[in-house]
């Protein structure tokens, strides 16, 4: 079983996060994203705070597939520098970890 990992991005619109949900999982990329929102994120941007009203993407996936997940949000995301962070699982229910590992093995 590959290291799973948790990727969070966030989007513009809940339009956005649930087309980079699909193809995320479409692509088994991930095995599941989450979207959550509306959220308010508050950030520096060309010098100045903004607060914005973003969605929260949660994607479920494995250390293995991070690079391709990383490469693939880059090329579909609306922002030009969007949130990419990725945590490590260090723990959780076996054969919820198995899933995540068998749906975004390629096939």
């Amino acid at each position: 079983m590959d290291d799973c990992v948790q990727v969070t991005t966030t989007t513009a619109s809940e339009d956005d996060a649930r087309a980079l949900a699909t193809g995320l999982v479409e692509q088994r990329l991930a095995a599941c994203v989450q979207v959550l929102g509306p959220i308010t994120s508050v950030y520096r941007w060309e010098g100045a705070v903004q607060t914005e009203t973003e969605w929260l993407c949660v994607a479920k996936t494995t250390a293995a597939r991070l690079d391709e997940l990383t490469a693939w949000v880059k090329g579909h995301h609306g922002y030009d520098v969007p949130e990419i962070v990725a945590t490590p699982v260090v723990g959780g229910a076996d054969d919820y970890l198995r899933w995540v590992t068998e749906e975004t093995t390629p096939r």
